[in-house]
């Protein structure tokens, strides 16, 4: 097997915008002033420093003011997947509704607590309601009540989609209709480019059922293993109680909050626009080289680009010639609720350098056409039909 040259497939930002002078001198200054602290176990809700940067984040991004003893940090934004789903479940085969294509960590963390997944077709703007409301319906006569929703509304993992606001209303109604609280995923917010930033579901409705999950893994470093937990009472202490460790990392948590204590938008500043540059460029290759049979998405904030290829594509061929060409993508069989194979792939283009992006797609290019049976052009306008 060929070494990896252009690897489309990790979702991270750009190591260059990594503010490693900034850090370190926050490290001195935490362990300096905090040791007595570091000594300590953190408690269940976590550094009070950083439940206070991330309620300044959220607040000024959602115009909410929120509570910071409501905010619990987790060791990375899957800790808090797990968490909240173990504390909603009931019993293994419990009804869970996901958007059909999703995150695979959280799809293979659903799939481990045994939950049945019911997905939800998307279109351009996120999850299709009326399929929604289909499907709970459906469950509903089958006395099946799903335990919630999970929901990567804002720059969805793989699509890129951003759910209008006037949908999320319409998700917020329906969940409800039908008493089903909403685990709202929303990693990817600060990684904007342009347009709106739509409200997430707690800034619309107060419902106290709704869950609400943040990270700091894509505005500042995966590395830092820091997430957050946003729930209300009686909602925050059910998913406490199924925490069964001391709290997550104090030292990490301290140091990014002494870095963010005026807020993330400096760091923003910096990173988005590098992020943005790189979205156009995978575009812009996009469209040089496979225009007349792929589409894909051009997402307004994010670090996915999702592409569909033609259905004749052989998927397993294309995934090797891939590899041995040097270039990694992830296919759309890991992103699929049910495992199935669909014709399509997602391309991360974060932490690649700009060389690697405008040299790695022409290659993934040829590929696909190789991996074809035929020469026909595209038979499809949209990414979903």
């Amino acid at each position: 097997m060929a070494d990896i040259l252009y690897d489309f497939g990790t979702g991270r930002s750009d190591p260059s915008t990594f503010p490693a002078a900034a850090l370190q001198a926050a490290a001195v200054k935490v362990i300096e002033e905090q040791a007595e602290e570091l000594t300590q176990y953190p408690g269940g809700l976590g550094h009070a420093g950083l439940r206070r940067a991330m309620v300044r984040r959220e607040g000024e991004r959602e115009g909410v003011e929120i509570d910071p003893d409501h905010l619990v940090l987790t060791n990375g934004s899957m800790q808090a997947v797990t968490l909240t789903a173990e504390a909603l479940q009931e019993d293994k085969g419990d009804t869970v509704l996901v958007e059909e294509f999703s995150y695979p960590g959280t799809l293979s963390a659903y799939r481990s607590l045994k939950l049945e997944m019911v997905g939800i077709r998307l279109d351009e703007g996120g999850m299709r309601i009326e399929h929604m409301e289909e499907e709970l319906a459906r469950l509903e006569r089958e006395g099946r009540r799903p335990k919630f929703i999970y929901a990567i509304s804002t720059y969805q993992n793989p699509t890129g989609f951003n759910m209008p606001a006037a949908r999320r209303s319409q998700m917020i109604e329906l969940a409800a209709r039908y008493q089903v609280p909403i685990i709202e995923d929303n990693c990817y917010a600060d990684v904007h480019y342009e347009g709106d930033i739509e409200p997430a579901v707690f800034a619309l409705d107060n419902n106290p059922n709704h869950i609400y999950l943040g990270s700091l893994s894509k505005i500042l470093a995966p590395g830092f293993r820091l997430g957050y937990v946003y729930a209300r009472p009686p909602m925050l202490e059910k998913i406490l109680a199924r925490r069964h460790d001391a709290g997550s990392n104090y030292l990490a948590a301290a140091i990014a909050a002494e870095f963010y204590k005026n807020g993330i938008s400096e760091h923003a500043g910096v990173t988005n626009p590098v992020l943005h540059n790189k979205r156009d460029l995978t575009l812009s290759g996009l469209r040089e080289t496979l225009d007349d049979i792929c589409t894909w998405s051009t997402p307004a904030g994010g670090l996915f680009i999702w592409v569909r290829v033609p259905d004749d594509t052989d998927r397993p061929k294309l995934y090797e010639l891939a590899q041995q060409n040097g270039v990694n993508y992830l296919p759309g069989v890991s992103f699929h609720y049910a495992n199935r194979n669909k014709p399509y792939l997602r391309l991360a283009f974060g932490h690649l350098t700009e060389q690697q992006i405008e040299a790695g797609i022409p290659v993934l290019a040829r590929c696909i056409r190789e991996a074809r049976t035929s020469n026909e052009p595209r038979q499809f306008e949209t990414l979903f039909d």
